[in-house]
């Protein structure tokens, strides 16, 4: 049996995206040039393309409502990132819809599937990696759709708003190289995560840059859920050459990685020089004061809610957009050189 052409099919024919299709079957919903108008409807009608009931149902009226699916709000990043998502929304006269994952597949399916009928106007989404069934379903239906903080490579048409994650971490790894470390570990994400997997490609790059070796042993990769993050700086800790400076670049884990060294007694930065990725106001009244990587959450929530609406409004070219913000390094008191005291 041949397989019914899906409004991706369509749009790749026609040469459009899959946004313009959706305002060609939706009327009203955002401008169209009338011959591209034409080309998107003749090649519909050769391809025998008819509407599914749930393109019907995604009509994109004035945008009233966004939807915020966040991994996990417990994570002071989310939580803030919620926070500021949620007044930019205001500011405009949006509502938003919050709902979690908890970093788990089959509750993001749920989830989108609530999203689904409750006719959000567009989701700002931070992925599992997984559930690529329904996110190009999603798609297909024409939904308005931004990841922010992560991405799925398998999706390039779906708009990104994320940090700078492989520069962010390659500062970070060159500060401690510049302070003569020559054995400098990381905690990252899960290696199924674009955050994780970027962030260990930086640390990479700065170690290669200031010609030291590339230990494996001192890579680690951390769920962001749980007590992984400690874990990952014990077995640092009892290596036969530990590492000298640590980058702890999963935000879930840094006070997990902290509480951990307290407990182990070491000495920051005496015996370990540390930079983290967090931006609480309690890492400089740390002793000593943390240096840390200051994500943009504010840009983050900014360009996503701004990228959302553009979309529902029809406001866009259609064509993918990929935004990355600069993360900002804060030197403090945790990092020195090794053997400095």
């Amino acid at each position: 049996m041949q397989k019914q052409p899906t409004i991706r099919d369509v749009a790749h024919a026609a040469g459009v995206s899959v946004a313009v299709v959706s305002r060609v079957l939706n009327p009203g919903s955002g401008p169209v040039a009338a011959a591209t108008r034409g080309r998107v409807n003749d090649v519909m009608q050769t391809l025998g393309y008819h509407p599914r009931t749930a393109a019907r149902e995604l009509k994109h009226g004035p945008a009233t409502t966004l939807g915020l699916l966040l991994a996990d709000v417990s994570n002071p990043f989310f939580a803030r990132l919620a926070d500021h998502v949620v007044q930019e929304a205001h500011a405009r006269g949006i509502q938003v819809l919050l709902m979690t994952t908890q970093e788990d597949d089959r509750l993001e399916s749920e989830r989108l599937s609530t999203l689904i009928e409750r006719r959000v106007s567009g989701i700002i989404a931070t992925p599992t990696g997984n559930n690529l069934e329904i996110w190009k379903k999603l798609q297909d239906m024409g939904a308005d759709v931004v990841f922010v903080d992560r991405s799925i490579p398998s999706l390039p048409e779906v708009d990104v708003v994320s940090i700078n994650n492989t520069e962010s971490a390659r500062a970070a790894t060159a500060l401690l190289a510049a302070h003569g470390h020559r054995r400098i570990g990381i905690i990252s994400g899960p290696a199924s995560s674009t955050t994780g997997r970027d962030r260990i490609a930086g640390h990479r790059q700065a170690l290669e840059a200031a010609g030291l070796d590339q230990d494996d042993l001192l890579i680690r990769s951390a769920a962001f859920r749980g007590a992984a993050g400690g874990d990952a700086v014990t077995a640092l800790l009892s290596l036969e050459h530990p590492p000298t400076a640590l980058v702890v670049a999963n935000t879930a884990q840094v006070t997990t990685v902290l509480r951990r060294l307290a407990h182990a007694g070491v000495s920051i930065p005496d015996e370990l020089s540390v930079i983290v990725f967090e931006d609480s106001p309690w890492t400089e009244l740390m002793t000593p004061p943390l240096t840390i990587v200051r994500q943009p959450i504010d840009l983050l929530a900014r360009h996503s809610v701004q990228l959302a609406l553009s979309n529902a409004s029809g406001q866009t070219s259609g064509k993918p957009t990929t935004i990355r913000v600069e993360a900002e390094l804060i030197e403090r008191s945790s990092v020195a050189r090794p053997g400095s005291k």
